[in-house]
């Protein structure tokens, strides 16, 4: 580890004797862990091996305590509200929750400000899967929390923005989603930023009680020279319910580590992802389904595509464990290369140990469909319309599922946008040749 992220840092930042403590131990930790190797199943096809860590330094807490304009555009676009947090370079610039949720005793905030604060931070998380848990356990200057009590349903979305836009910061995002018993929330976590060189670490925690319902989406549109390393942990009560979505855009390397745990018998969650990648960024993503409970169903669907000289790479694992009878699992990976430059890497595994269930994994990796261009070509739609109207149709399966009307159709435009541009990129590339 680098001399920028040590003990001495982690425990600077410092918070309630709880905080200080769980911090300096993480990086002491830290110290002696190694970077992951593409060696690694889990890391296998990834860019892991060009970061260094020396080229950047963790955040201090020291903030313009001002909304970035990004971020305020975001929270503009979302007028009808519950709450919203924004997080600016790590640390919270403002917090908002409506009086009628916070009368039913939903808090939203800084972790170390809510009741039960030291059960929230590695509650589903439990434990770190490698350097970068612990560094987000070391260096999060402000973790944040949503908690939705027992019975309550709240019927307007709680937006959480992380913003980066310094350069040579390195972030480390914690949020905390609990949901209580017969509980609703829907949550949009907005991670965006500048055109910076950073690194940016989050954690984001799922809980869903007994017969808990969460509508999460996740929206990461991180600036052209950021590198993200995230992890999202999920735990899905009794006859709880979770739809987790991502729509993957933004980050030069971006990756995503997703396991959902199926901890209560009747559980189910859904994991949706949309994802287009341009120029020469990579997209990574790495689920776990993990069925712990009898009677419990997964749904995934990924769906995305690659152009100019950009990669995705996606592997998922579908575990059945001995206690896992009833399980229905599925898991679909789909990607559409829009060049010849492009690359993508797509393998889907199972685990069973129980013959009681239905699981099934299909992926694909191929060029768009001639026989649909043709088709729109042939009513005289021109090759470059033609081509984004195709991919537009194939992710717009995934897009529907995903909670949030309102974030989709914004995600739906950038989509659009970044689609026309890289379509007629490719396009003149291919007459240059």
């Amino acid at each position: 580890m680098t001399s920028t992220f040590t003990p001495d840092h982690a425990s600077a930042l410092g918070g309630p004797d709880w905080l200080r403590e769980r911090r300096f131990a993480a990086a002491t930790r830290a110290v002696d862990e190694p970077l992951p190797s593409v060696d690694e199943e889990v890391w296998r096809y990834s860019r892991i091996d060009e970061l260094d860590l020396a080229g950047f330094a963790p955040a201090t807490g020291e903030s313009s305590g001002s909304v970035p304009s990004g971020a305020a555009a975001v929270l503009d676009a979302i007028t009808a509200r519950a709450g919203a947090l924004v997080v600016h370079n790590g640390v919270l610039v403002h917090a908002e929750l409506a009086s009628q949720w916070s009368d039913r005793g939903v808090q939203l905030g800084r972790v170390v400000d809510l009741v039960g604060a030291e059960d929230l931070i590695g509650s589903v998380a439990t434990e770190a899967h490698d350097v970068f848990g612990l560094l987000n356990d070391a260096f999060s200057v402000d973790p944040v929390a949503l908690v939705v009590p027992r019975g309550v349903v709240v019927d307007q979305p709680v937006v959480v923005i992380d913003w980066v836009d310094q350069d040579g910061i390195a972030t480390f995002p914690r949020l905390i989603v609990r949901i209580g018993e017969d509980a609703e929330a829907e949550v949009l976590e907005y991670k965006g930023g500048g055109a910076v060189r950073a690194l940016t670490v989050p954690i984001t925690e799922l809980d869903v009680a007994q017969a808990g319902r969460l509508r999460y989406l996740d929206v990461q549109l991180r600036g052209p020279d950021t590198w993200q390393i995230g992890t999202q942990v999920s735990s899905v009560g009794q006859d709880a319910n979770l739809v987790a979505a991502q729509a993957a855009l933004g980050g030069d390397y971006a990756r995503t580590r997703a396991d959902c745990k199926l901890v209560g018998r009747g559980a189910s969650g859904d994991l949706v992802a949309v994802y287009l990648g341009e120029g020469s960024q990579t997209l990574d993503f790495r689920t776990f389904q993990d069925h712990a409970a009898p009677d419990t169903t997964s749904n995934l669907l990924f769906k995305g595509a690659v152009g100019g000289h950009s990669r995705s790479v996606y592997t998922g694992l579908i575990r059945v464990r001995p206690e896992g009878r009833g399980t229905n699992a599925f898991q679909t990976n789909r990607t559409i290369k829009l060049s010849e430059h492009a690359w993508a890497e797509s393998v889907p595994n199972l685990e069973i140990e129980n013959n009681d269930v239905h699981c099934s994994h299909a992926s694909t990796v191929g060029p768009i469909d001639e026989d649909q261009r043709f088709y729109l070509e042939s009513r005289g739609v021109p090759p470059q319309v033609a081509e984004r109207l195709v991919v537009e149709g194939f992710l717009f399966e995934a897009l529907s599922q995903m909670p949030m009307a309102e974030a989709t159709t914004a995600v739906w435009r950038e989509i659009a946008q970044r689609l026309a541009r890289q379509v007629e990129a490719d396009a003149a590339d291919a007459v240059t040749v």
